[in-house]
């Protein structure tokens, strides 16, 4: 609804409720908008990979927040890694080769 009054760039978080079935009604409600109507989609109950993207589309004329976003998946990057490099040291070597 929203993204049909407004120019400005719409992320539709679906959201798994007590009421819904599974979710599945609100991923199709927003993925069935008409042409003309664009709106980004993100996962089931991932409102923060919205904020991540609304940041994303912001850093692109905004250099502060987009050195924010940059820093920020770096850091995920990192904490990956570090993860990856715990379970090497368990014995799980063979899965990431």
């Amino acid at each position: 609804m929203v993204a049909s009054i407004t120019p400005l760039p719409v992320i539709g978080v679906p959201v798994k409720s007590s009421n819904s079935i599974d979710g599945w009604d609100s991923v199709l409600s927003i993925l069935q908008m008409p042409n003309g109507v664009p709106v980004a989609t993100v996962a089931l109950n991932a409102a923060k990979n919205a904020g991540i993207l609304a940041a994303q589309i912001i850093g692109i004329t905004n250099e502060q927040v987009g050195g924010n976003v940059e820093s920020y998946k770096e850091n995920l990057e990192k904490e990956v890694l570090v993860k990856v490099n715990n379970l090497k040291e368990k014995g799980y070597a063979n899965t990431f080769d």
